[in-house]
């Protein structure tokens, strides 16, 4: 990784603690709807909402709203009672107003690295919640550049490194997802580290495995000190 110019931080799960809010709000909400469906169905229903509507809404906590809304509806066949429409409604908001939870050596890392590198927040989802954690966080002194995607992929990548006047080969993508922190950045000839979070929405997994070619797969932020100059 001698030719870096440029280093890319995902937000959610890289940064700070994301993906554990939507597992405790979804653990509510299946309790709202146990009358009408297990658990287990309406994981699985839920899920077909919010894949299908990433189109519509995109990424984030509104749309998350919105499709267990939709969800309810649709398992109750429309007899689910207002005050349950309510209180998803209300979960939501709760999860809008979570606040920022650093994760560990993540300020350790940016300060390393800052007056070396070009930093840069390349995060997916709500514009207005995905501003209001960095401006929670603290950390928007570090990045030169912050930018927020509809979604990740391969077009979108491009567009970022074209407008950071690199190369591909001159670009290292740090994130939780293999889905879209890692295989996009790949293919495009760059470089890309994989750092696990303990929990991942299965629609960011993948089935097979990354080639090891410009890849490197971190048990922890700091790591990435040991592959870099």
């Amino acid at each position: 990784m001698n030719n870096i110019k440029v280093i890319a931080f995902d937000a959610d799960d890289t940064l700070w603690e994301n993906e554990t809010f939507f597992r405790i709000v979804e653990a509510k909400f299946y309790s709202l709807l146990e009358e009408y469906i297990s658990p287990q169905e309406l994981s699985a229903e839920l899920y077909k909402t919010e894949t299908g509507n990433l189109g519509i809404y995109g990424y984030g906590i509104k749309g998350f709203m919105l499709s267990m809304i939709e969800t309810a509806l649709r398992v109750s066949q429309n007899k689910v009672k207002a005050d349950i429409i309510a209180q998803i409604i209300a979960l939501g908001k709760e999860q809008l107003a979570e606040p920022v939870k650093i994760l560990p050596g993540v300020e350790t890392v940016l300060r390393s690295l800052k007056d070396k590198y070009k930093l840069v927040l390349a995060t997916k989802g709500d514009l207005v919640d995905q501003k209001r954690k960095l401006n929670l966080s603290g950390l928007n002194p570090y990045f030169s550049h912050v930018e927020i995607m509809n979604d990740k992929t391969i077009h979108e990548y491009k567009q970022l490194i074209d407008d950071l006047n690199c190369s591909p080969c001159e670009f290292l993508m740090i994130g939780n997802s293999l889905k879209s922190d890692v295989q996009p950045i790949l293919e495009l000839g760059g470089y890309a580290a994989h750092i696990p979070f303990h929990v991942t929405w299965s629609h960011e997994q993948i089935d097979k495995p990354i080639e090891p070619k410009r890849f490197v797969e971190l048990h922890q932020i700091e790591d990435v000190l040991t592959y870099i100059p």
